[in-house]
Parts: C-alpha cells; sequence; structure tokens
C-alpha cells in the first residue's frame, strides 16, 4: 500500500496481517493525493489507522511545528488515538505526538505541547481553551482530522468545529471521518472541504452487518427483570446498557450491584479520575456490565463486547447507530437488543428505515430456559476445568460426609448451592414477553400486531400496560434538549425523569410518555414554569396529535407507507 518499512514493522508486531475495508480505499488516497478526504465507515472499522498511518507518514521529523491535527469528540477516544499513533509510529524517530483534553491539567498539557509536537490529538473545547491562550500555533498545520464528526455537532461542538478551522491555514489536507452523514456534516463537508474524494464503507448512515439487530417486547414495568434474564442467560455477558438518564444510569446500577451482579456506570456527573477508574474496570472485565448514557459513552472504544442492550431507545434515531456501533468493532459479531414497551413500535419502525436494517424478534428466555443455561453452563466449566493448581490432598476423615452419599444426591446438592440465586428467582418465574401485542413481519417487512386482544383505539387514555400519552406546550423552538425537558418537569413537578419516556419534540409544544400514577401528578401540578411562562401538561388528544400520528393508537402497529402525520403549522 506504500507504507514506509518501519510503520509495517510496527504493525506486524501489533498483529496486523490484512487492512480492513475503510484502510485498504482511504490509505492509498491519502498517500497519493493532496485531496480533502470524506470517509463514511461504522465505528469499530479501523478508522484511526486508515488516517492515522499516512499521517505519520507524511510528517517531517526535522519539522517541530504542528503538522497534523486530529480533533476528536471525547478524551477516551482522543487517548486511544494518541496511543495507537504512539504504537503504529514506535520505529519512526523524531515523531512525537500529544493529547490535549478537558478533565487534566491544561498547565501540564501545556508544557508538554512547549516541548514540541508535530501531531496534537485534541478535543475541541480544551483546543479552544489553548488557542485562546496562544498555548498552540495551528497556522503551519498541513493536515486537519475530524474524527467521529456526526458525534461532535450531536454534542453541540459545530461552533468550535468552524472556530478551530478559522485557526489553520487555507492551504491544508482535510480528512473528516464520520458515521453517519447528515445534513450538518454535509454543510461542513461543502463549507471547508475543497473537492473531497469520498469514501463510503456499506450504505451511508447504515449500521454495520456483523450486528444482529434484536428486540424484545415486555411491559415497562418489567424491563429490569427482563435486563437480568438476558444477562443470566449468556454467562460470557460482556456489554454496555444505554438508558436515558443520569439517574437511570445509576439506579439501575446500584440495584445490579446489590443482587451481586458485575456492573458500574458512566454518566456525566462523574469526575474524570471517576471515568478513568470505571473504564480501566470495565476494560479488564472486572465490570461486565456498564449502564451509560448516549453523551457518557461517546468515544468509548473497549474490544469484544458482547451485548449491547438499549433500555430505552434513544430520542435522536442516528444514536442508535452510535450504540450498536460499540459492539462488532474490527469484523466481531456482536448482539444488539431493544427492550421495548408497547408504545415504542413507530421508533423501530424510524431505526429500520434510517439506519438500512431490519430487526429480528428476541424472546426474552422463561425461567426453566434460563435454569437449563445456567447449569449447562456451570458443569462445562466445572468438567473442562484443567487450570493448573496446587494439588491438595484430602484426608477420607475429612470428606467421609461425602463420600457416603448417594451420587444422585451429591449432584443435586452442588448444583443447588451453586445456583440457589437462580433458584429462587427463576422456578416457576412468570412469561416477560407481550405475545399478545408482540409485532410480527408483514410481507413487505413493516410491523403488525398478532395474537389475541382487542383492537386498540386512538386513546390518549390509560392502556393495558399502564402509559399514558401527555402534551407539555415546550419544544424545540424552546432550545431545549430531551434531557432539559426531562429536568424541568422533574424539578417542578418532582416527578422522576425516568417516568418521562419517549419524548417527541415538535416546534412549540411536545409529547411523552408516562405511567398512569405519574401521569395523574403531571396533570394536577399547576405551578411549572419556564422563562416565566406557566408550564401545560394534559392528556394528547387527537386534536392536539392529528390523526394516525403513531398508526392509529401507538400500539405495534406500522402505519401504512402512504400516511404521513401532518405537519403543517398550528392554527
Amino acid at each position: 500500500m506504500g507504507l514506509d518499512e518501519r510503520i509495517c514493522q510496527a504493525l506486524d508486531q501489533m498483529g496486523f496481517v490484512q487492512p480492513t475495508e475503510i484502510q485498504e480505499k482511504a490509505i492509498p488516497a491519502f498517500l497519493a493525493s493532496e485531496q480533502d478526504i470524506i470517509a463514511l465507515a461504522q465505528t469499530g472499522t479501523g478508522k484511526t489507522a486508515a488516517y492515522g498511518l499516512p499521517i505519520l507518514q507524511n510528517i517531517d521529523p526535522n519539522d517541530e511545528n504542528v503538522q497534523a491535527l486530529i480533533v476528536s469528540p471525547t478524551r477516551e477516544l482522543a487517548l486511544q488515538i494518541y496511543n495507537d499513533l504512539r504504537n503504529f509510529g514506535k520505529f519512526l524517530k523524531g515523531i512525537r505526538s500529544v493529547a490535549v483534553y478537558g478533565g487534566s491539567s491544561i498547565t501540564m498539557q501545556i508544557r508538554e505541547l512547549r516541548q514540541g509536537a508535530q501531531i496534537v490529538v485534541a478535543t475541541p473545547g480544551r483546543l479552544i481553551d489553548l488557542l485562546d491562550r496562544k498555548a498552540i500555533k495551528i497556522n503551519k498545520i498541513r493536515t486537519v482530522i475530524l474524527d467521529e464528526a456526526d458525534e461532535m455537532l450531536n454534542m453541540g461542538f459545530r461552533e468550535d468545529i468552524e472556530n478551530i478551522l478559522g485557526f489553520t491555514p487555507a492551504e491544508k489536507k482535510v480528512g473528516l471521518f464520520s458515521a453517519t452523514m447528515s445534513p450538518d456534516i454535509r454543510k461542513i463537508a461543502n463549507t471547508y472541504l475543497s473537492n473531497p474524494i469520498e469514501i463510503t464503507i456499506g450504505h451511508k448512515n447504515s449500521a454495520s452487518t456483523n450486528i444482529s439487530h434484536q428486540y424484545a417486547v415486555v411491559q415497562a414495568k418489567h424491563k429490569y427483570a427482563a435486563l437480568k434474564r438476558i444477562i443470566d442467560f449468556n454467562p460470557e455477558f460482556y456489554g454496555i446498557v444505554f438508558c436515558t438518564t443520569k439517574m437511570e444510569t445509576q439506579d439501575l446500577s446500584d440495584h445490579l450491584v446489590k443482587e451481586g451482579y458485575h456492573a458500574d456506570c458512566l454518566h456525566g456527573d462523574l469526575a474524570q479520575a471517576q471515568r478513568e477508574k470505571v473504564m480501566l474496570r470495565f476494560r479488564h472485565k472486572s465490570v461486565q456490565v456498564l449502564m451509560a448514557t448516549d453523551v457518557a459513552a461517546r468515544g468509548i472504544d473497549v474490544k469484544n463486547l458482547t451485548h449491547i442492550i438499549h433500555y430505552h431507545l434513544p430520542d435522536d434515531i442516528e444514536n442508535y447507530t452510535h450504540r450498536s456501533g460499540r459492539t462488532a468493532r474490527a469484523g466481531q459479531k456482536g448482539i444488539s437488543i431493544a427492550l421495548l414497551h408497547s408504545k415504542e413500535a413507530y421508533k423501530l419502525h424510524q431505526i429500520e428505515k434510517i439506519a438500512k436494517l431490519k430487526f429480528e424478534r428476541y424472546t426474552i428466555p422463561s425461567g426453566e430456559e434460563l435454569m437449563e443455561a445456567r447449569i449447562q453452563s456451570f458443569i462445562a466449566e466445572f468438567v473442562e476445568n484443567d487450570e493448573e493448581k496446587v494439588p491438595v490432598k484430602f484426608k477420607n476423615e475429612w470428606i467421609w460426609p461425602l463420600m457416603k452419599m448417594e451420587q444422585a444426591d451429591l449432584i443435586q446438592k452442588i448444583l443447588e448451592r451453586e445456583l440457589s440465586k437462580y433458584t429462587k428467582q427463576y422456578v416457576d418465574a412468570p412469561d416477560l414477553n407481550l405475545e399478545e401485542r408482540s409485532p410480527t413481519r408483514t410481507s413487505s417487512g413493516g410491523l403488525t400486531r398478532t395474537g389475541g386482544g382487542s383492537q386498540r383505539t386512538n386513546s390518549p387514555r390509560s392502556n393495558n400496560s399502564g402509559d399514558v400519552r401527555l402534551f407539555v406546550n415546550l419544544g424545540k423552538k424552546d432550545n431545549l434538549k430531551y434531557d432539559e425537558i426531562r429536568e424541568i418537569i422533574f424539578k417542578q413537578t418532582k416527578v422522576s425523569g425516568r417516568a418521562i419516556r419517549d419524548i417527541e419534540m415538535k416546534g412549540v409544544y411536545s409529547f411523552f410518555m408516562t405511567d398512569a400514577e405519574s401521569a395523574a401528578k403531571l396533570v394536577a401540578s399547576s405551578t411549572a414554569q419556564f422563562k416565566g411562562r406557566p408550564v401545560r401538561i394534559q392528556e394528547a388528544t387527537e386534536q392536539k396529535e392529528g390523526r394516525n400520528e403513531h398508526g392509529g393508537g401507538g400500539g405495534f402497529e406500522r402505519r401504512s407507507e402512504g400516511k404521513k402525520p401532518h405537519r403543517g403549522k398550528r392554527k
């Protein structure tokens, strides 16, 4: 591919054998042309090497100016890129990299920059701070890489990115690497890239083909029990559970730890030292179940994850691609399971359409299936465990009570003792799957309801699962994010943010789902205010929603493709 022998030597030591598709297309383009590049590929496909190896090859070790700038959305990703570059360039003399990011001493980072660095890996916020202090000069940059550009825009860094690019010289090479191509990314590409080469691996905005996308339908109150069953059914479970709020990540993590699971959480209230401690434990598999919010999990790159669980589907549909992309890294296989309640069918449809994928039904294991799986796992581990251990001689008088027992009784007692935790939970455990409202595929690939139960009407009242759809006079024109709407409602009404689900933001109003008890409290509340005006919460009526807003009642039934909800102005 035209790479320096010393770089190839480092790759050999790292076990690189065959380039990934993005590397195969991007590396020669970087080396052979001065044109800008847009590269679209899912996370975990080897994008760091795709731009990192050509950058290392093109660095002039005799020039101590910053020659290459790599901007990434999070400190975790910045550190990962920095470490990869050090490994890739271990046999190249005179090339130095520095990582600058928030949450660590800016004084120490300034000291490192003054010692000289040709490659700087930075998060947007910290880089802006350094530029304001005139602690870094990027006016002689030759290459700028915007890595995970879609995530940076989702995190609100657009202004920072434009500011940073304004400090760079007009003559430079820009590489824009992203998992999805949104209109905002296209706008940045049109503004700051000149006649770029476009490299697309798979379809634009599509999810990895190595991921099995599945969904399960349960009552909202059974989601925690369903999550535990998924973990218990897969003894090798090692994954991330995505939650909507910081509070939910902490609560679920605390509950799992109390019940003996190796769990922890990541959310925005953690200090950098705490985040690093959690991630170190997770990478070493001391933590097997990591609860995280979308923002906290951005930039996480951990190998060999088996599962991604969506405790709630994301409010921003494109976030599903980022979430599920945390598994199936570098060509491995992974499983993504969405835990749905009965009113989330429309979100599933949107994800299928945007990400160009198909969901398969996942059945939450029964108590009997779980017991069988745990017994088989224990026996396999017990029989195959051939680790070298110090031999211990047991005197007959010590073990005589065991030797007297019948073989069948001994096996029974061993299994009962080992599996007592699961026995208590799963003997005669109820079925959690909502069969009567389960979605199945139509001949056209859509979702429709099957099974017993009468056809539901489009009513905002409490349904069989206890959910109520509410209206609130806050929306996109208030410049609010989903979590901010939850926070306003929580602070004013004391109804937990966890009870506010499936927010649909419109121009000047929004809809959301909640349980019947919380709905009564919210509707009764008359003191909530936002910027001096009353916050009005009431049941969502047909007149507010427009007919067929969610396929005639919000159950697991997809509306026909020709019918779209009314998008005109309110009268």
